[in-house]
């Protein structure tokens, strides 16, 4: 880990500039709405953030292949610096910057034993978007041993290391956290990457015990992840954000113990949009059960439908937030939903591809979710992400938010 007197420049001027982003009045005042928001005390407007962007098309330095720091570690924290103060000074959103910069605890995660093999095509060469075809690594009982339990260790001599580079490059400037681990819950994710989409649903048809065996040891990986965490303190309760929300609650400060059981994570089984929900209750929520009583918090849901299985998602232990994706009916996902969990929709990113940008369209799509909400009295939250391109158009993506901003405080 190294940084030079340039790379030091680099980071002081950019923390600089989120300094003074961080200073603006409105970013108290956002805090508090997203603490009354996440609490459901109501008086808030519906609540828009967008993450998750096309950044070769937004601006070349917010990508690690053209950020100008070397050292990794370092690079990861310029891109970071810049997307933020990007999102800050061009984007219509609820965003809040908090004043201090955000650092990655170092720690090493040995992972599930297992890699992706896969073949990819692409469209665009400069974009990180890709479409894969998954080999399938499973194809016996027996190849359930491949799996094996992640162990973490922590990274003390770097972490050391970075926080006297910390103190040295940000004097003056801006304080800086260690940010911790927000846990991805999401084991169908994984299965799918290890398996394919097409062999998980071809075994829960053929061989559906051999997928609760491979449940069982997720299971036991998840626990035992966030049980070492815990133990090294590493779970994240500074970095105020997961699943590309934020989770401001009030009293909750950046300083209390960095454990799991006052942190969020987040779960999802996006490949169950095609499943009944019974499959959903049988083979995720069973699981999830067990896992999620170890967070005080979970965010629940990704690009799967929804609204068709609410009763089951929404029993699930600390649920707070739930997914409202484009393949769920919006209307019936207001009705069912329970008034004690946030409403997080998910807005169509493919207006934003379209060979001509349709304002009107954008208007329409935002109001009628907007009104769906509201005529159920729902709190709600609409978070523009895994937007894949904005046909190098980056006003696009700045007028959507306008667009959006305007429509919630209608």
């Amino acid at each position: 880990m190294n940084l030079t007197s340039g790379d030091k420049a680099i980071l002081r001027g950019l923390a600089g500039e989120l300094a003074e982003l961080a200073a603006l009045p409105c970013q108290e005042e956002r805090r508090r709405m997203w603490e009354a928001h996440n609490t459901l005390s109501g008086g808030t407007k519906p609540l828009f953030l967008a993450d998750q962007l096309p950044w070769h098309e937004l601006d070349a330095r917010c990508t690690h292949e053209h950020a100008l720091i070397g050292d990794p570690y370092w690079r990861k924290a310029e891109v970071w610096l810049r997307r933020e103060i990007y999102k800050g000074r061009n984007l219509a959103t609820d965003m809040v910057i908090d004043p201090y910069v955000k650092l990655e605890y170092p720690y090493l995660n040995s992972g599930w034993g297992l890699t992706t093999s896969s073949s990819e095509v692409k469209i665009d060469p400069d974009s990180d978007v890709t479409s894969r075809h998954m080999y399938c690594q499973i194809n016996e009982p027996e190849d359930i041993d491949k799996i094996k339990m992640p162990v973490i260790t922590p990274c003390r001599a770097q972490a050391e290391q970075a926080g006297n580079l910390a103190d040295e490059t940000f004097a003056g400037i801006l304080p800086w956290r260690f940010t911790g681990c927000v846990m991805h819950l999401g084991a169908w994710d994984s299965i799918a990457f290890w398996m394919s989409v097409e062999n998980c649903y071809i075994e829960l048809m053929d061989r559906p015990e051999m997928l609760h065996a491979i449940m069982e040891r997720m299971t036991a990986g998840y626990i035992s992840i966030a049980q070492q965490l815990n133990a090294h303190g590493l779970y994240d309760t500074c970095g105020s954000y997961c699943h590309c929300s934020h989770t401001y609650m009030p009293g909750e400060t950046p300083e209390r113990a960095p454990v799991s059981q006052n942190g969020w994570a987040f779960g999802l089984a996006q490949l169950f949009t095609s499943v009944s929900p019974k499959v959903t209750e049988e083979f995720e929520c069973a699981y999830m059960k067990r896992i999620f009583p170890y967070f005080k918090h979970i965010y629940y849901g990704c690009c799967e439908r929804l609204d068709d299985r609410l009763e089951i998602v929404s029993r699930l232990p600390n649920v707070r937030k739930i997914s409202c994706s484009p393949w769920s009916r919006r209307e019936e996902f207001a009705e069912k939903l329970p008034a004690h969990i946030v409403m997080s929709n998910k807005p169509t990113p493919v207006l934003l591809a379209e060979d001509v940008f349709d304002e009107s369209a954008v208007r329409k799509e935002i109001r009628r979710t907007v009104d769906a909400a509201r005529s159920y009295g729902k709190t709600l939250e609409m978070l523009l992400k895994d937007v894949s391109t904005v046909r190098y158009e980056p006003d696009r993506l700045k007028r959507y938010c306008e667009i959006a901003s305007e429509e919630a405080e209608r």
